[in-house]
């Protein structure tokens, strides 16, 4: 009897459908900025225009300063390396809710895998990613006058946020078929998400009996490894690594799961 090896149907339909899956990321990543004058560059001018107001809010009228043992006292650019992250993760996550409703006709007319969807939700919002990236390790080299070796592995640290985000995204695109207020409890749940991870303020900031949401957040750890990646010159902590690529595994693999059981209902509701 042949062994069932997790992921292969997955697996041989993303190699099978790469065309569609690239169709499915042109358009989406299109669709995004249609009609627009200046096109892909919005997906440069709201990230820095969110970097610029809290700069603005938490340095300027709060007068925040980082403290001596961080990976730099520029605290605009120590801002922008913790957002990279999060920005992919969630962008990801709240696209992918109404993915599956936003491409019904092709999962209900014709023979679809309807979990590349998300898969292409990913894609497209990684394009927006590498593009905000190559502006950060610009300034980082010409405000710093730092560019680490080190940026060669970080493309595993972007696997992982691609296997957290994705996994994520098949749960609440699923739910989001069946039920519709899965949106607006994923944005009170990403609000929250996001003030637990420490993006504007460091990690010392946060009081002790809150330090159990930081060792349990794995954007926590992306962040950290971002900064040290883009605003140093030392090596990520393993340690970290091997955390946040559990937790990723983890989502992936119970995501697609969960979305391989929920998918047999879609074209009942669709």
């Amino acid at each position: 009897m042949p062994v069932r090896v997790p992921g292969r149907l997955f697996l041989r339909n993303l190699v099978e459908k790469r065309g569609l899956l690239a169709q499915l990321v042109r358009r989406d990543f299109e669709q995004r900025f249609v009609g627009s004058a200046v096109g892909w560059i919005w997906g440069l001018i709201h990230p820095l225009v969110q970097l610029a107001s809290w700069t603005f809010l938490f340095q300027v009228c709060l007068n925040t300063r980082l403290p001596a043992g961080e990976v730099t006292q520029n605290y605009p650019l120590f801002l922008f390396a913790g957002m990279l992250p999060w920005f992919l993760f969630s962008d990801t996550v709240q696209r992918s809710a109404a993915s599956i409703l936003d491409q019904s006709n092709l999962i209900t007319k014709t023979v679809f895998p309807a979990e590349i969807v998300p898969v292409s939700v990913f894609l497209s919002c990684l394009v927006s990613h590498l593009l905000a990236l190559a502006l950060m390790v610009g300034a980082a080299g010409v405000f710093l006058n730092q560019i680490s070796i080190f940026l060669l592995i970080l493309p595993v640290y972007i696997l992982v946020i691609g296997l957290f985000a994705v996994g994520i995204g098949w749960v609440v695109a699923s739910l989001h078929v069946f039920l519709r207020d899965t949106g607006q409890v994923l944005s009170v749940i990403l609000t929250f998400w996001f003030f637990m991870t420490p993006i504007m303020i460091t990690e010392s900031k946060y009081p002790v009996w809150a330090r159990f949401l930081l060792a349990a957040n794995p954007l926590a750890y992306l962040v950290r490894a971002y900064r040290d990646l883009l605003l140093s010159s030392r090596v990520p902590d393993m340690g970290d690594l091997l955390i946040a690529a559990t937790y990723g595994a983890a989502a992936f693999l119970l995501g697609g799961l969960f979305f391989r059981h929920m998918k047999r209902g879609f074209a009942d509701v669709l």
